[in-house]
């Protein structure tokens, strides 16, 4: 389950600033705007919570009720990605930005936290 599913896998190219170019393009076009932090946040629950509805019914043991809406993780994944972009946008944060300082604490603190493939290192 840890190994890499997206190796070698063809994936859609588009830069994160072009993706948080084009929320914010269909976000303005409305009179309402973007919705406050704290509306923001708690529809990112409601979103975080679908998702987990739905990894529960593919890989938990409570299986979706016939009457229940064909979702996919796919979907669930994309609509909390579109609240977190919202949500980017909304307090003018670069994701780019904050994704390349994450990944430079990632690499420093946990630099030896995991074993590395390929190393003789323990």
């Amino acid at each position: 389950m840890g190994e890499s599913r997206i190796v070698g896998k063809p994936l859609a190219e588009k830069t994160l600033a072009e993706i948080q170019r084009e929320v914010d393009a269909y976000i303005t076009q409305f009179k309402e705007g973007y919705f406050s932090p704290l509306a923001l946040l708690a529809r990112m629950t409601e979103e975080v919570g679908e998702l987990a509805r739905e990894v529960n019914h593919q890989f938990g043991e409570k299986p979706k009720k016939a009457e229940e809406a064909d979702n996919s993780v796919e979907m669930e994944l994309g609509d909390v990605l579109f609240i977190v972009l919202c949500f980017a946008n909304s307090l003018g944060i670069d994701l780019t930005e904050a994704h390349n300082r994450v990944m430079h604490k990632f690499n420093t603190r946990d630099a030896n936290r995991w074993t590395k493939k390929d190393t003789d290192n323990p």
